[in-house]
């Protein structure tokens, strides 16, 4: 016997009310199982957003390590 043959088999041994809370219960899951598939998110290209290379001509930016390492120890010295 398969386990969806135990299952039915289960639930027809169950009452009718709590037959009916087992269907509306997996109306339940199927409606959110669809609801999570149909919202998954859509991966972020950052090729057009507006804020990529947006300090590309900024003198400071050209050595970007330096300027980093300037401003920890500008920041941590206080």
């Amino acid at each position: 016997m398969s386990d969806l043959d135990r299952l039915q088999a289960d639930v027809t041994s169950l009452p009718e009310e709590v037959q009916q809370t087992v269907i509306e219960f997996v109306s339940f899951l199927k409606q959110r199982h669809q609801t999570s598939q149909r919202q998954s998110p859509q991966p972020i290209t950052f090729d057009n957003q507006p804020f990529v290379g947006m300090w590309r001509d900024r003198p400071e930016m050209q050595d970007s390590v330096a300027w980093v390492r300037q401003t920890r120890t500008q920041q941590w010295q206080r």
